[in-house]
């Protein structure tokens, strides 16, 4: 785990006792700190309490002197009272992220890259780490994916050189970071996304233009710049102090994309430029980079094939929860030979934008099985525009595709929704496709 000299004899409040907040009460008493923890659940304060933190509600806390609230990135600061009781005391809310930024000056020699966006911050991330580890260096991926940061032991250097972080952040985490300096910021885009958290699209840009404020002299700003926020934020940067890389879908040639499986659509030719950008600022050679470009594979629920069937390709991109980050995987499996060739399975809990996103991709699609609470409203507003199955649930949307498809066509699961009405969350309902397309047998 991340341990520091600076964590010791300091008192934090930890509120929420999750993955990460757990690993952050154990990183922070093993530095020498004091830790008081709550969460609601009564076996997350008995873990606390195993590592040696006090329980107590933070809410009732007098928290005069403490150094610091750590909360989870769920936690809604714009709604919960944890704000304002943090505030009242001049202490500050703070992140596990902030905490590792606070940590890095007792690390060994290390860079940070870190990468935010609406669209793409996964795939980005999943890819400079695959690249780095096939180029031989040292190298972590935390944040928003994989394991907690505080719960992974410091990179040590090796003869390729120092250890690199490749830290996945939403927008969530940049707001409780305050020193969070990146060797190298990536923007993939901004669309319209979490809208309850901030004060409108404006306020959530913002958080995501914060990672570039926290940058020092020398660093490295990626920027895609195929939207108008993402060019805003590029324009705002001073470039005689941040290296400046703009990049753009249109930088991929597609000949070369064409040797990157993983990597197919013009999202992942967005995904693919970031990382080839983070590449050459990291100091990679073109081989390393096109090895790691070619080797990559793809994470879960984000355009994951699962299987073929007959002849059927079927693809899981569970991982689409709005129509932003669907239309471009309706956008990667155009006609053959003039032919629709997409069986889309869409379709959740709405977030109130609908599929106009989707709309310039409907002639890819042959025929659409829409599911769960927005089953009525999509088929209504898709109209005649495709031909359209009310399905209600997964598993018959998997077995009414099979139905109709023949080889060489595509499923696909893109919901353009959260999952909350019938899965927990989109690993779930990914993972619900995945078992019906393999039910159908070979």
């Amino acid at each position: 785990m991340i341990r520091a000299r600076a964590f010791a004899g300091r008192r934090y409040a930890v509120l929420g006792l999750a993955r990460s907040g757990l690993a952050t009460t154990e990183a922070l008493i093993a530095s020498g700190a004091g830790v008081t923890a709550w969460d609601d659940r009564v076996d997350a304060r008995d873990a606390a309490m195993a590592l040696g933190a006090d329980i107590g509600d933070i809410l009732s806390l007098d928290l005069s002197g403490f150094a610091g609230v750590v909360v989870s990135p769920g936690v809604p600061l714009n709604r919960h009272p944890i704000a304002a009781h943090a505030a009242h005391h001049g202490v500050p809310v703070l992140g596990d992220t902030e905490l590792f930024a606070e940590a890095r000056a007792e690390l060994p020699p290390h860079i940070l890259v870190g990468i935010t966006g609406t669209n793409g911050k996964s795939t980005v991330t999943a890819l400079i780490h695959h690249m780095l580890q096939q180029a031989g260096y040292p190298a972590l991926m935390g944040g928003n994916i994989g394991l907690p940061i505080m719960a992974r032991d410091a990179l040590q250097p090796n003869d390729r050189g120092n250890g690199v972080y490749v830290l996945e952040l939403s927008s969530y985490q940049i707001d409780l970071s305050h020193h969070l300096a990146c060797d190298v910021a990536v923007l993939t885009n901004i669309t319209p996304d979490h809208l309850d958290r901030y004060d409108g699209f404006a306020g959530y840009a913002a958080s995501k233009e914060r990672l570039f404020g926290m940058m020092k002299a020398g660093s490295h700003a990626v920027i895609g710049v195929d939207d108008a926020p993402s060019r805003a934020v590029a324009d705002a940067i001073d470039s005689h102090k941040v290296r400046l890389l703009r990049v753009s879908t249109l930088d991929v040639d597609p000949a070369d994309q064409q040797r990157w499986p993983a990597l197919q659509g013009p999202h992942n030719a967005q995904n693919a430029v970031c990382a080839i950008a983070v590449g050459h600022a990291l100091g990679l050679s073109d081989q390393d980079i096109e090895q790691g470009l070619s080797t990559y594979t793809a994470l879960p629920h984000r355009m994951e094939w699962v299987a073929d069937r007959r002849g059927v390709r079927y693809f899981n991109d569970s991982k689409a929860t709005n129509a932003a980050s669907t239309a471009p995987a309706l956008a990667a499996f155009p006609p053959a030979d003039g032919q629709p060739r997409l069986h889309w399975i869409a379709g959740g809990k709405p977030k109130g934008d609908g599929l106009a996103a989707c709309r310039p991709s409907f002639g890819n699609i042959q025929r659409a099985y829409f599911i769960g609470e927005a089953m009525n409203d999509f088929a209504d507003e898709v109209g005649d525009a495709v031909p359209v199955e009310r399905s209600q649930t997964i598993a018959y949307a998997v077995e009414q595709a099979a139905e109709h498809a023949k080889a060489g066509d595509i499923v696909l699961l893109s919901p353009a929704c959260a999952s909350f009405d019938q899965f927990p969350d989109y690993e779930a309902r990914g993972a619900a496709f995945r078992a019906a397309v393999m039910a159908l047998g070979e």
